[in-house]
């Protein structure tokens, strides 16, 4: 089989509410899909449709999903599985368009979803939904693989690739810049960030994806690409 490929999709932009974290001002949202011989594997869905509380508080663009894949050549029918980084709004919107698909996801991930105010339920649960619940990492395909990384959220995960390059990974929101990721590869790093569900989780995970040497990582809300320094 030939070596996989990330390819990063550039689902919309919103507006941060005041009070949110990363507020005042506007953000990113990526997701990604990975090509791996005739299969194609996403990495998050981005933000749904429809939903009033969601477009009043945060304006995200309209996101066309089976339209960004179909541009690049990925019809609905070559998506052979879904991976949720996390259970939020703006990773899991869209996983409706994929009825009877595998959609992976920690089980202390979906746990978390049950709690109200967690995330849009209908967003979650739909007809023929295929959840898959995992307790650790997975290997998805020949060198794709799932890896636990809890800290943003309880069951946070990203997913490392073997490409022509070496490995990468997608962090998603295991760290939410490449600047912040690229300060775990150091003796002290900043302080945790505040808002993570897991400091001393979200300091783990961050050393143990540094400590897979990866020549390349992506997030969910930067479109900056990391490189380790030379």
């Amino acid at each position: 089989m030939d070596a996989a490929a990330i390819i990063q999709i550039r689902a919309c932009t919103f507006v941060y509410p005041p009070t949110h974290p990363e507020g005042p001002g506007t953000g990113d949202l990526f997701v990604y899909a990975i090509r791996a011989g005739s299969h194609v594997y996403l990495v998050d869905t981005g933000i749904g449709v429809g939903h009033e509380r969601i477009n009043e508080r945060y304006h995200p663009t309209p996101f066309d999903l089976l339209g960004s894949l179909e541009q690049r050549g990925i019809r609905r029918s070559d998506v052979r599985a879904i991976v949720c980084s996390h259970l939020h709004f703006d990773h899991c919107g869209n996983n409706r368009l994929f009825p009877e698909v595998p959609i992976y996801v920690q089980r202390a991930e979906y746990e978390a979803a049950g709690h109200e105010g967690y995330t849009v339920p209908q967003w979650l649960h739909f007809p023929n939904a295929n959840y898959t619940l995992l307790d650790g990492p997975m290997q998805l395909a020949q060198g794709v693989e799932i890896l636990s990384t809890p800290g943003h959220t309880p069951g946070h995960q990203s997913v490392s690739v073997v490409t022509t390059t070496g490995l990468e990974i997608v962090v998603a929101q295991a760290a939410y810049t490449a600047k912040e990721f690229a300060a775990y590869a150091k003796p002290d790093p900043p302080p945790t960030r505040e808002d993570a569900w897991s400091k001393p989780a979200y300091d783990v995970s961050l050393r143990q994806l540094h400590a897979l040497n990866p020549q390349r990582a992506y997030f969910s809300h930067d479109a900056t690409l990391w490189r380790p320094q030379s």
